[in-house]
């Protein structure tokens, strides 16, 4: 059974930086890229950033580019999601989810709020 568990949401202020990490279970991990998308209140579902099965190769969206860094552990079959400099329209529930699959989890709430 494929579970996804997003965790690290928190209420920072802006400027602040906060990691998210997303275990997953149940699918071969290391065969598959990974994906981080997010949504905003009121918004649709945003794709922020993807990272390869190996880790190597990485891609992010524009409003996030320089800001956000993936990561993974294929050993411990975790994603990261490092955000820094955050502003509050990063204000949304983050999910993980493998490349190719709806988001499947409950998300982590992240709340950029001075």
């Amino acid at each position: 059974q494929v579970q996804i568990v997003e965790s690290g949401g928190a209420v920072v202020k802006p400027g602040e930086r906060l990691t998210l990490s997303c275990a997953a279970s149940g699918f071969s991990f290391s065969d598959n890229a990974m994906h981080w998308l997010r949504r905003a209140p009121g918004k649709e579902l945003e794709w922020i950033s993807e990272i390869n099965a190996w880790g190597t190769v990485k891609d992010y969206a524009d409003t996030v580019k320089g800001r956000f860094t993936v990561s993974r552990d294929n050993k411990e079959k975790l994603v990261f999601l490092q955000m820094n400099n955050l502003i509050p329209d990063d204000t949304a529930v983050y999910f993980c989810t493998r490349k190719g699959y709806p988001t499947m989890s409950e998300g982590t709430q992240v709340t950029v709020s001075s």
